[in-house]
């Protein structure tokens, strides 16, 4: 178990099906940095832990090895984008923290998710039903948010990211473009141990394909225009906000 004096250093907090597995499995082979004990520890989106305020760190330290070869501490939780109160919450643990953020394309993004659902027999629908409809279904657990069924809404980065913006200062804040690092994953992580402050020389890098799932359909480019319409401003938006290039993302 980690100590409660000893903070976790840094967090990859999505986007989901956006490579977090990929940095999750990386990560863990770099002898100095200690993740916790799995991918998606859930800590700062668990509303049980929360309903009475400030919730019994111990719980969340002790899926921690603590180890004197670790020099950083952190962890993988992809939906602490999305899930509103993470933000407020993983600043109240602590300020101080650096928080990783890998985006995808939001049509690719959404498709996946919806792929990834389906295989689960958690989603009965297609896809186009899905996205046609995603608001009628997000409607259903207002005021809160759905973990299953925000295949659109999930791909609104820039407001989720503006909740973080306003809590944490820049130099906290690290974005991977997901469609980068799928290219050349070496380069990023060593600019990502760099950011981290462990040597990327120490580290004995191997292509490997972490996580791949079957393909339950092919998406239509009637979905694919649907979602372009959607998501062109959203894509402007973070282009801007990041001094991205996206003209990929509006490709059909």
């Amino acid at each position: 178990m980690l100590s409660l004096s000893r903070k976790i250093d840094f967090m990859i907090v999505g986007a989901q099906k956006s490579g977090t597995s990929a940095l999750d499995h990386y990560l863990r082979k770099h002898p100095a940095i200690g993740l916790g004990q799995k991918k998606e520890l859930h800590f700062f989106d668990d509303e049980k832990l929360f309903e009475k305020g400030v919730p019994d760190y111990s719980l969340y330290h002790q899926k921690f090895d603590e180890s004197p070869n670790n020099k950083i501490y952190g962890e993988v939780t992809p939906i602490y984008l999305y899930w509103k109160p993470s933000c407020q919450r993983i600043w109240e643990y602590n300020p101080e923290i650096k928080l990783i953020f890998i985006l995808r394309n939001p049509i690719d993004r959404a498709f996946s998710h919806w792929n990834m659902e389906f295989g689960r027999k958690v989603e009965k629908m297609d896809f186009s039903y899905c996205i046609r409809n995603e608001k009628m279904r997000l409607a259903e657990v207002l005021p809160s948010q759905h973990r299953v069924y925000s295949y659109i809404d999930r791909g609104r980065y820039s407001g989720q990211i503006r909740r973080f913006k306003k809590l944490f200062s820049s130099g906290q804040l690290y974005f991977i473009k997901y469609e980068e690092f799928k290219s050349n994953q070496l380069e990023e992580l060593r600019k990502l141990f760099l950011l981290l402050g462990v040597d990327p020389e120490i580290y004995n890098f191997k292509y490997e394909q972490v996580y791949k799932l079957k393909q339950h359909a092919i998406i239509q480019t009637e979905d694919k225009d649907y979602l372009l319409k959607i998501f062109k401003t959203e894509i402007d938006q973070i282009q801007k906000m990041l001094d991205w290039d996206c003209s990929d993302w509006l490709e059909v």
